[in-house]
């Protein structure tokens, strides 16, 4: 029987901690590192619903991309949101482990993910922010490129359908799409390096006013597809290694966690 520990270590191996960047809180953050792990649920956040979900479940483990803790914490009471969830999960057995800007920069993590749901073959790294021991560089944004030149229209739609938007923010820099740049969540500081580099689009999220005028003037596409749509692509990545490497783990990805921000 898996323990949290031994999925915690799987983990590191494919997705290294060691690669978060330094303002991050990655690994196991709640629970008992021996608790046997029978069934594991996947989701991008650990929301009060998702710990529900666990719970009915009957899991023992929540693996989330974004980390249940930030912040050195001074005290855990139930009338505290993060308190709350914490007390919530150590009462039901539920531990969590959280797989953020290590996971962003992983070989076929969150951005080799988003690029191949929006089509494009990853050519490089954007901006490498660290190198492995044996001197390979690693960073988060990706560079790409689609096999053929599509219409900006086309690939808003592309865009839209394959990552499960409610909506797009976007502009229209006026060119056909070819090479292409991503950050998965918000990467909207990444986007003068997007356009330096001679991309004609750039992809991510949580993109600011001021950005957007840039790119008009600048004549680069620019996409904002949502935080979450653009890091969800993940779930099934993480749930699949969970499940190859641990077989008798029943692991599933959260039916009730959806993309929070709606359209009208």
């Amino acid at each position: 029987m898996a323990s949290v520990k031994e999925v915690r270590d799987f983990f590191d191996e494919i997705a290294p901690y060691y690669m978060k960047l330094d303002f991050d809180n990655v690994g196991h953050l709640v629970g008992c590192v021996g608790t046997s792990v029978t069934k594991a649920l996947v989701a991008l956040d650990i929301t009060d619903e998702v710990i529900e979900e666990a719970i009915a479940l009957g899991a023992q483990l929540i693996v989330s991309h974004h980390p249940l803790i930030f912040d050195s914490i001074k005290r855990v009471t139930d009338d505290d949101r993060i308190g709350r969830k914490i007390i919530r999960m150590l009462t039901n057995g539920v531990s969590a482990i959280c797989l953020h800007t290590n996971m962003d920069t992983a070989s076929g993590g969150v951005n080799d993910r988003l690029m191949a749901a929006l089509g494009a073959e990853v050519t490089g790294l954007l901006s490498p922010h660290g190198t492995h021991p044996d001197g390979t560089p690693y960073g988060i944004s990706r560079v790409g490129k689609l096999k053929a030149p599509v219409d900006f229209s086309d690939f808003l739609a592309r865009t839209k359908q394959r990552l499960h938007c409610n909506g797009l923010r976007y502009v229209d820099g006026g060119k056909p799409v070819e090479v292409i740049a991503c950050c998965g969540g918000s990467g909207g500081g990444e986007m003068m390096k997007a356009y330096a580099a001679g991309c004609d689009t750039y992809v991510t999220a949580d993109v600011k006013y001021d950005q957007f005028l840039q790119a008009k003037e600048l004549g680069l596409n620019l996409i904002d597809a949502d935080h979450f749509c653009t890091e969800n692509v993940v779930a099934p990545f993480m749930a699949d290694a969970l499940a190859k490497r641990f077989p008798e783990i029943e692991t599933v990805i959260s039916k009730i966690h959806r993309q929070t921000i709606q359209f009208i």
